[in-house]
């Protein structure tokens, strides 16, 4: 059984940790708006404090010690070791996890499958979004505000219900291979597959693609593309050297709220890959639910993809800089 009690240098790192956080607040609120106006920062300095510092803190320290509370760097080195995760999948999963025993080191095939299927599920909603948020934003089509609310009613849906619903569409007994059987085909083997996968993510991150692009295009100032008409452009030429430069902030800004969540999400693979298709998420709530229980090594495996969410984050921000500035010259 594994002690959940932090000892005394824990509580004091996370003391530390909390001070220089609201500090650094205090010291930014003081510097730019003066002292007053700092009560009004409070409740979400507050919700900060509680949702997202003390999290990562918790993260970070159990990562870094054992069943004991004692610093040990043994949950990344489990995080290499093929043979420690391969019997935590068969306490898991029993004899389905032969699939993963093939492999060489699950954890690293996992990671890299992770980012592969985020990196295909991001490319996908950008070829179908973008051009359906250039769609929507034309302001000669009546019906774009339509689409958009189309787009939206989905969203008020819980994720959950939404990824259901496409398993009583892909099932072998599903509307989909009913169909096909009353047209006098065969069913297909739609679910428990990375296709599967790969569908549930798309359509559940889709919307966070479109609307991005959308909001960006939708403020072009149409007397830009006019001037460019004027001079010359051609459809194509307009659409190359005016509207997609102009639309990046929102291509990059879609492309993080894709591909941010599509490496850490699980519940879909859960569902619609029946555990087949495992990814870093599967893994790490694998640690924390399963009959595998390890929060030191699930804390480990979540520190390490939010080292990579972060540097998603960088490249993204970087990059997005330097479209600024070449669109500005």
């Amino acid at each position: 059984m594994y002690n959940m009690s932090l000892p005394w240098w824990g509580w004091a790192l996370m003391g530390a940790g909390l001070v220089c956080f609201v500090a650094l607040v205090a010291l930014s609120v003081r510097r730019n708006h003066g002292v007053k106006r700092s009560l009004f920062a409070s409740p979400y300095t507050l919700w900060m404090i509680l949702f997202t510092v003390l999290p990562c803190i918790l993260v970070a320290y159990y990562a870094f010690t054992d069943a004991n509370g004692a610093f040990t760097l043994d949950n990344f080195r489990h995080f290499w070791d093929s043979n420690y995760t391969k019997n935590q999948l068969y306490a898991q999963m029993g004899p389905e996890a032969a699939a993963f025993i093939s492999r060489g080191t699950v954890n690293v095939d996992t990671l890299v499958y992770s980012l592969w299927m985020a990196f295909l599920c991001t490319l996908i909603s950008l070829l179908l979004g973008y051009p359906a948020a250039l769609y929507m934003a034309d302001r000669n089509m009546k019906i774009g505000s339509t689409i958009v609310v189309l787009f939206i009613i989905p969203m008020w849906m819980n994720f959950l219900l939404r990824t259901i619903a496409w398993m009583s569409l892909l099932e072998d007994q599903g509307l989909i291979n009913n169909f096909l059987r009353l047209l006098g085909f065969e069913g297909v083997q739609l679910m428990y597959n990375s296709g599967a996968v790969l569908l549930g993510m798309v359509y559940n991150f889709l919307p966070f693609m479109v609307l991005p692009i959308f909001s960006v295009i939708v403020k072009i100032d149409s007397r830009v593309i006019e001037a460019a008409q004027d001079l010359g452009a051609n459809s194509v030429q307009v659409f190359r050297r005016v509207i997609f430069p102009l639309s990046l902030p929102g291509v990059l800004s879609g492309v993080t709220m894709v591909l941010i969540p599509s490496v850490s999400t699980f519940v879909i693979s859960r569902l619609l890959g029946g555990g087949k298709s495992l990814l870093l998420g599967d893994l790490i709530e694998m640690q924390f639910l399963g009959a595998a229980y390890n929060p030191h090594l699930g804390s480990a495996i979540s520190l390490v993809m939010m080292v990579i969410v972060l540097v998603c984050m960088g490249v993204m921000n970087r990059f997005g800089e330097g479209e600024e500035e070449a669109v500005l010259l």
